[in-house]
C-alpha cells in the first residue's frame, strides 16, 4: 500500500457493466492488494435484497472484509448523498486500519460522487415540491415526469433515464431550489482534482459476450428464486413505490406478481433491461476522465489482468510491494 506520508489517500475502482466478472476480480485484487471492498451499488446496501441484486455472499468473500452490504432496510431511503456520506468513513476506517480501500460496483454516479468529492450542499430540500413531484409522477407517470425535466435542463434529461424517479426529482429540486442547472453543476464537479490518489479501473468485454452473461445471470436469479425472494419482499409490505423495489429484477417481477405480464413476458423484459442498464453504464463510464479500460479480449485470462492492475498500482505508488 502507498506510504503513510503520501499527501492524498489511496483508493482503488474496479467498475464496469453489470455480469462483467467484478465480484471475482475484485475479490482477487484484495487479497493480492491487503484491500478492502466497498460496495458502490445502489441495491446491495438493502438486508434481503440478495438474489436481484447479485449480492455476494459472506461465504463467498473468501475472507475479504466487505463494506455497504446489508446495512439498511429496503424501507429506508438511499440516495447518492447518503451513499457518500457512507463511503467516505468505510475509506477512513480502511485507510485507519493500514488497508486499501477498494471502490467496487457499477453505479456510476455513486463512484463519481466519491471519488471527486462533488458538493450536493447547493441543493436545498424541499419536502413539498418533492412530494408535487412524487405525486405528479404517480399519477401521470415517470415519462411525463421526465418530460419536466427535459424542459428544465435538456442536458440532464439525456443524462437520466425515464425510469430513474429519484434522479429525475433531484434534477428539478436542484433547478427550483439554485435557479440552476443541475447538469452545469455536475460538469463543475467533475472538473474537480480528485482528493485522492487513485487508480479508476474500467472492467469492459466484448458487447455479445457482455450481453450473453447478462441473459444467463438472470437466468441463474429466476433458478435461485428470485420470484420467491420477491414474493417475501412483498409480503413484508414493499412496493414499487420504495426505491429498493426500483431496482431490475424487482419491479418486473412485482409486476409479475400482480397480474400485470406473465412468466414468459417477464423474464424477457428482465433480460432487456438488463442489457440496457450494461449499455447504459458503458455510455457513462466512456464519458469519465482518467479512466483505464481492462478490456477482457485483450488479456489470454483472468490471471493477467490482475496482473496489469498490480502492475499499474505499483507504477501510481499505489502500492509499494
Amino acid at each position: 500500500m502507498a506510504e503513510k506520508e503520501n499527501k492524498k489517500q489511496p483508493l482503488v475502482i474496479l467498475t464496469g457493466p453489470t455480469a462483467v466478472g467484478k465480484t471475482a476480480l475484485s475479490l482477487r485484487l484484495a487479497k493480492a492488494a491487503d484491500g478492502e471492498i466497498i460496495s458502490a451499488d445502489s441495491m446491495q446496501v438493502y438486508r434481503g435484497l440478495d438474489i436481484g441484486s447479485a449480492k455476494i455472499l459472506p461465504e463467498q468473500m473468501e475472507g475479504v472484509t466487505h463494506h455497504l452490504i446489508d446495512v439498511l432496510d429496503p424501507k429506508e431511503p438511499f440516495d447518492v448523498v447518503r451513499f457518500q456520506s457512507m463511503a467516505k468513513e468505510c475509506i477512513a476506517d480502511i485507510a485507519g486500519r493500514g488497508h486499501l480501500p477498494i471502490l467496487t460496483g457499477g453505479t456510476g454516479f455513486y463512484i463519481q460522487s466519491v471519488l471527486y468529492d462533488i458538493d450536493f450542499t447547493e441543493t436545498q430540500e424541499d419536502p413539498d415540491y418533492r412530494r408535487y413531484l412524487e405525486e405528479y409522477a404517480d399519477a401521470n407517470g415517470d415519462e411525463a415526469l421526465h418530460a419536466l425535466l427535459a424542459a428544465a435542463d435538456p442536458e440532464s434529461a439525456r443524462q437520466i433515464h425515464p425510469h430513474n424517479r429519484r434522479r429525475t426529482i433531484r434534477a428539478l429540486e436542484f433547478h427550483r431550489s439554485s435557479g440552476a442547472l443541475i447538469s452545469e453543476h455536475n460538469e463543475r464537479e467533475r472538473a474537480k482534482t480528485s482528493p485522492f490518489s487513485f487508480a479508476y479501473f474500467v472492467l469492459d468485454d466484448d458487447r455479445e459476450a457482455l450481453y450473453g452473461r447478462c441473459d444467463e445471470r438472470v437466468d441463474r436469479m429466476l433458478e435461485d428464486g428470485l420470484e420467491e425472494e420477491v414474493r417475501g419482499l412483498k409480503a413484508l409490505g414493499l412496493t414499487r413505490e420504495d426505491g429498493s423495489m426500483k431496482g431490475i429484477g424487482y419491479r418486473e417481477m412485482l409486476g409479475f406478481l400482480e397480474g400485470e405480464t406473465d412468466r414468459e413476458e417477464t423474464v424477457r423484459l428482465i433480460k432487456r433491461n438488463t442489457r440496457h442498464f450494461a449499455k447504459r453504464q458503458l455510455t457513462w463510464f466512456r464519458r469519465e476522465r482518467d479512466v483505464i479500460r481492462l478490456y477482457r479480449p485483450d488479456f489470454a485470462c483472468e490471471d493477467d489482468i490482475l496482473a496489469s492492475m498490480l502492475k499499474i498500482l505499483r507504477e501510481k505508488e499505489i502500492l509499494t510491494q
